[in-house]
């Protein structure tokens, strides 16, 4: 169950204030050998299927049905797929006098004795026959995207959910929908907020979630509008989410339409991906999302496949597949089901690959932070259009570069040995998936003290922190936080660097015992000092005990 946001002048209990309040007293750093404390375990980002790549506003309960049933009998759903995911055109926009969907019979029939038609529990019934969960989509306006772009179909106003939240939502909720993508086709036409409009449709989902019981994970569709992942990490208080970091990556190709010759280009997956790059956003449960996949359509090669695959598993988010599941080929099948790979997507920890070297024009070094210590996932990138050699060395990963450390070759699936640095040459406009594991270098602790801020709000401070690192000016650091969160749901807090925009982290629960998140930031360059601020949100908050930086 999410938890709503208490605001950041809130009350402050004698327990919150002894806990977690305060102007934190951070000790001269200092290089620690020790281990931080256990590391938490984050929600994983999803894995599934959307219906708009391949099928536009097309999508009915026949085409949902034979997706569901390849995904349960292909092998995705054993690799970890899970959601099948219903996107615009399921409803047209239809209300009755109370103002609930009217949906077309026609296209979302009874499954079985005793249904109605119109009523789309039975498709949910279907897919969660078949041990998956079910994704359904609206928009945050009165209009939906069917009046902006209708693709196939003709254009239907009145698609949207604006004015009708917490009655849509809760419907969601009943049907037993497990997922919900909200659009911004109507919200962009009315100039809303965004920021407001989906803090307002986050509540509207706890609030279902409240009353039903049943979970409903929330995926923002403003395509990078606003820069979401400055306010919707939390928005609304909310526990998990996700959101859209850029516009789509494909116009929907729709077999046997007008719309059969269109293709997908590995452009397109480059330009997604490098809009998705926001690593001080994506942590403890909260992911940036590039789009929909496009590997197994037309237009990609099997290389360009395995290259868009790796690029989504490093950036660490969502994996939902946009074409039909009953055309893939076996090739397409195998690269997205390559369990090392997933392994990569799916890491404990949550986070996002972020560039640690660039040794030449298009010649790029990714490096992932995984759950085992000294873990990394390593990808080099050649963007040009020539073959390229590119070297890593251990210390662009934070490794000691004193100690040789094992390297193996994901998609050749590979052991190279254990090395003291290593370069491959990279095909043009290809890839190569690394796992490293070496020993992790010494991090600086900083210990903490806690007091209230003058407005009364629960509120962690620091002397600056100089963090060692390289950069023109920000560099990302990857940070553990230990802290304490005894309940059984996620406690959030607002973390804020050099007094500019603050991410909100959710803190899982630990127990009675101490625990470790891991988040990366944005910190001033080496030399400079920074200081990081948190502003609990809940009464009581985590207790934050101390931050480690490497």
């Amino acid at each position: 169950m999410r938890k709503h946001r208490v605001g950041k002048a809130m009350p402050v209990t004698l327990a919150s204030f002894l806990a977690v309040v305060g102007a934190v007293l951070l000790w001269p750093a200092s290089l620690m050998a020790e281990s931080v404390p256990r590391q938490i375990a984050v929600p994983p980002p999803p894995m599934g299927w959307s219906s708009w790549n391949a099928f536009s506003n097309t999508v009915d309960s026949k085409v949902t049905m034979e997706q569901a049933k390849a995904m349960a009998s292909n092998g995705m759903a054993k690799a970890g797929y899970r959601y099948i995911n219903i996107d615009e055109g399921w409803w047209l926009g239809e209300r009755d006098a109370e103002g609930n969907f009217i949906v077309d019979g026609k296209a979302w029939p009874a499954l079985a004795a005793g249904e109605r038609v119109g009523d789309m529990g039975n498709i949910v019934r279907y897919i969660h026959g078949l041990g998956l969960k079910a994704g359904i989509y609206t928009d945050a306006g009165t209009d939906g995207c069917g009046t902006v772009g209708p693709d196939l179909g003709p254009s239907y106003p009145n698609e949207g959910s604006e004015n009708h939240y917490e009655q849509d939502f809760l419907q969601f909720a009943m049907w037993g929908f497990d997922y919900v993508k909200v659009d911004w086709c109507g919200g962009d036409k009315e100039k809303l907020d965004p920021a407001v409009q989906y803090a307002e449709i986050a509540r509207a989902i706890a609030r279902a979630e409240a009353i039903t019981g049943h979970r409903l994970y929330f995926s923002i569709c403003n395509w990078g509008n606003n820069s979401p992942w400055t306010w919707a990490p939390g928005v609304g208080g909310v526990a998990a989410d996700i959101w859209r970091t850029g516009g789509d990556i494909v116009a929907p190709i729709v077999a046997n339409t007008k719309n059969a010759d269109r293709k997908a280009e590995i452009k397109e997956v480059f330009r997604e991906f490098d809009q998705a790059v926001h690593p001080e956003a994506q942590h403890t449960g909260f992911y940036n999302d590039p789009d929909m996949m496009v590997v197994g359509m037309p237009g990609l090669t099997e290389e360009q496949n395995r290259v868009h695959m790796s690029l989504w598993a490093v950036l660490g988010g969502p994996l939902l597949v946009g074409a039909d599941l009953t055309r893939l080929s076996e090739e397409a099948l195998a690269t997205l089901k390559n369990p090392e790979v997933l392994a990569i997507d799916q890491d404990a920890l949550g986070l996002q690959a972020t560039k640690v070297a660039a040794p030449g024009t298009g010649l790029e070094v990714w490096s992932k932070r995984l759950w085992a210590g000294g873990s990394r996932a390593v990808l080099l990138l050649n963007r040009t259009a020539a073959p390229a050699t590119i070297p890593v060395r251990w210390s662009e990963l934070g490794l000691q570069d004193s100690s040789p450390a094992k390297v193996r070759d994901v998609w050749a699936k590979k052991d190279l040995g254990a090395l003291d640095s290593y370069s491959a040459t990279v095909p043009a406009q290809d890839m190569v998936l690394l796992f490293v594991n070496g020993s992790e270098g010494p991090h600086a602790k900083y210990e903490m003290t806690r007091v209230a801020d003058e407005h009364g709000a629960a509120v962690v401070r620091n002397q600056p922190v100089t963090f060692k690192g390289v950069g023109t000016h920000f560099t990302v650091a990857p940070i553990a936080i230990s802290y304490m969160n005894p309940d059984k749901t996620p406690r959030l807090a607002e973390l804020r660097v050099n007094g500019r925009i603050a991410t909100r982290i959710a803190f899982p629960p630990t127990g009675g015992s101490s625990g470790t998140v891991w988040i990366e930031s944005l910190l001033d360059r080496e030399g400079a000092k920074n200081a990081l601020e948190f502003s609990v949100e809940s009464d009581p908050g985590p207790v934050i005990e101390s931050i480690s930086l490497q």
